[in-house]
């Protein structure tokens, strides 16, 4: 995509938000395009896998099929972009742009992007996304996933916001006005965390079975629980070249279950700084968030365990993969004119 500083004269504004996840990234725009994309990037390896792929560069699940051709980058880590490579920090601009390509923005239209990050790296990580993105957008704004996905649902107050993601578990307080550093709290045993966890402990049970963590990832995106599950999970892995069905119901459900007790420590502490006066409030408006909202049991398990300290009640988003660029967008549609800081004027 061309860059939005050679553009002609802006004839119109355009509101996007970018959710930018350490597994997928997402965009919504006010012209209407939703899209998101698996937050991978791939090169051809040498001339041969170009001329096989057809392509320069790779995004997504494309990139992911192709990957034994391609040197491929993941360049969000913990949901903060990598440091140290300028690999990463191509592929982290290559990303962004491929996300606005994918919402069909037109020559001349002025763009007013809100970016949604983790929320405690929301200060370290500000800058560096200013630079992946200020080439594409004419105004930014950069705010907390969970701050941007209980915007979007309407949630501004007496609530708390867990958005569990791939690299981070975000939360976040919502007391009726713009959260502050002390609001949130972010966690990095997330997504990524119960994947290797189950890796290790299906290597421990299965030494000669043939799966790397992709598979893994799979499985847990198809079959993750929290509690009880009705029947054997049950999958497919290689063993000396022959598919053999594996039984991963109890390694599926420890795995799961690890991220839950630091989850819960950081509620009841967030809780607890509320106003005491309207905690019980907040405990009844507990909102899940992100990929790892789906994972099934979770929101009933951390009722029952909050449930020991009084009444509580908890409820996931409707639609997990767009509802943190959704509620950026509906920010940047909302957003004073004082707020936005304007990037041609720098």
């Amino acid at each position: 995509m061309a860059k939005k500083k050679s553009s002609p004269k802006r004839s119109s504004k355009l509101r996007v938000g970018i959710d930018l996840g350490t597994s997928r990234s997402a965009i919504s725009a006010s012209n209407g395009k939703r899209k998101f994309v698996e937050s991978y990037v791939g090169w051809p390896k040498d001339f041969i896998s170009e001329k096989v792929l057809g392509k320069s560069v790779l995004f997504g699940q494309e990139a992911l099929d192709n990957r034994l051709s391609l040197e491929l980058c993941r360049p969000l880590e913990h949901g903060v972009i990598k440091e140290g490579t300028s690999r990463d920090e191509e592929a982290v601009n290559q990303l962004i742009s491929h996300l606005i390509e994918l919402a069909e923005i037109q020559e001349g239209q002025e763009i007013y992007s809100v970016v949604g990050v983790p929320a405690e790296s929301l200060r370290a990580n500000k800058l560096a996304i200013k630079r992946a993105v200020e080439d594409y957008v004419d105004s930014l704004m950069v705010v907390s996933e969970p701050f941007a996905a209980a915007y979007g649902r309407g949630v501004l107050n007496n609530a708390i916001v867990i958005d569990i993601g791939a690299g981070t578990v975000d939360f976040c307080i919502m007391h009726g006005s713009m959260p502050t550093d002390d609001d949130q709290r972010t966690l990095v045993t997330a997504g990524d965390y119960i994947d290797e966890h189950l890796y290790a402990m299906l290597k421990e049970k299965y030494p000669e079975s043939d799966f790397n963590l992709n598979m893994v990832r799979k499985f847990k995106e198809e079959h993750s629980y929290i509690g009880k599950t009705k029947g054997k999970i049950e999958v497919e892995i290689p063993v000396g070249g022959k598919i053999m069905v594996h039984d991963i119901t109890e390694e599926m459900g420890r795995a799961c279950e690890s991220i839950l007790p630091a989850v819960l420590e950081h509620t009841m502490e967030l809780i607890a700084r509320f106003d005491p006066e309207y905690q019980g409030l907040v405990r009844q408006n507990i909102i899940l968030a992100g990929g790892g909202s789906q994972i099934k049991g979770l929101d009933k398990a951390i009722e029952a365990s909050l449930k020991e300290d009084g009444l509580c009640k908890v409820s996931v988003v409707d639609d997990p993969i767009f509802a943190s660029a959704d509620g950026a967008l509906a920010l940047a549609k909302d957003m004073p004119d004082d707020y936005w800081q304007n990037m041609l004027d720098e």
